[in-house]
């Protein structure tokens, strides 16, 4: 890296970059890495993981360029976070079951929170710039760490239901409001991210896993279709949805 940054021998396109212009290729990175993982292509995760690593070096030898802090720095911070929030691995407290263990690592990250002046609120550190499923998830997490939170899965279904009514009162109107639809959809989307979190799954992870159920699936209808010398297009709805059964029968044993 320190030579690829080299001022007289470096790479042109490394040369240029900024802390600021690396935030595309490290999102892109990341959604690789989450792709290989799901694909379960251990090649492809070691490369896209190598890539990933190979962005927080490209940072840290910038941020080590401005004198600010290194690679070694940073590992070492980490390193000194990891053992502050496990006392119980690392410290005298004895071992706890899971629940005790995440309020045990939320109570630790909100007392550096205030040790370190942040703001007062519980919502303080959170990124707006989030993805929406993530930003719900850390928003309802942190709102539930002081009990505001649905005691059991049930109302939270009830809320779905409740929510998804008001969706079909919007598109009922006797004039669509298209800015209402869009805040009632969005209350359906939160709630179903709050089901998610109380069932203990990972939204983000199960719409990435159904987006490739259905890829996998349409692309089978496609090959279908390809046999035949017929297209999609080609296809009537109902056509197509009969074709949509059939493969997925077909691919009921494969699922994953």
């Amino acid at each position: 890296m320190r030579r690829l940054r080299d001022p007289e021998t470096g790479c042109p396109w490394d040369l240029k970059q900024s802390l600021s212009s690396l935030i595309p290729y490290t999102i892109e990175e990341a959604y690789e890495v989450a792709a290989a993982i799901t694909e379960g292509d251990d090649d492809a995760i070691k490369d896209e993981l190598g890539d990933l690593l190979f962005q927080v070096v490209f940072y840290t030898q910038l941020t080590q360029e401005q004198g600010k802090f290194s690679f070694d720095e940073v590992a070492q911070q980490t390193a000194d976070k990891l053992i502050r929030r496990h006392p119980h691995v690392f410290g005298e407290t004895q071992a706890q079951s899971d629940a005790e263990i995440k309020a045990q690592w939320e109570q630790i990250k909100q007392q550096e929170r205030a040790d370190q002046g942040a703001d007062a609120s519980v919502f303080a550190g959170i990124p707006d710039n989030l993805p929406s499923i993530l930003l719900a998830q850390k928003l309802q997490k942190r709102a539930a760490n002081v009990g505001f939170d649905w005691p059991s899965v049930t109302p939270v279904l009830d809320k779905i239901q409740e929510e998804i009514a008001e969706v079909e009162a919007e598109l009922n109107a006797a004039e669509l409001d298209q800015q209402a639809l869009a805040d009632e959809i969005g209350d359906v989307l939160f709630a179903v991210v709050n089901l998610a979190r109380h069932a203990q799954v990972n939204p983000e992870h199960a719409l990435r896993r159904t987006n490739l159920k259905f890829k996998q699936r349409f692309q089978a209808i496609e090959r279908r279709l390809a046999e035949q010398g017929r297209s999609a297009e080609q296809l009537s709805l109902a056509e197509l949805e009969d074709e949509w059964q059939q493969v997925k029968r077909r691919l009921q044993s494969d699922e994953f």
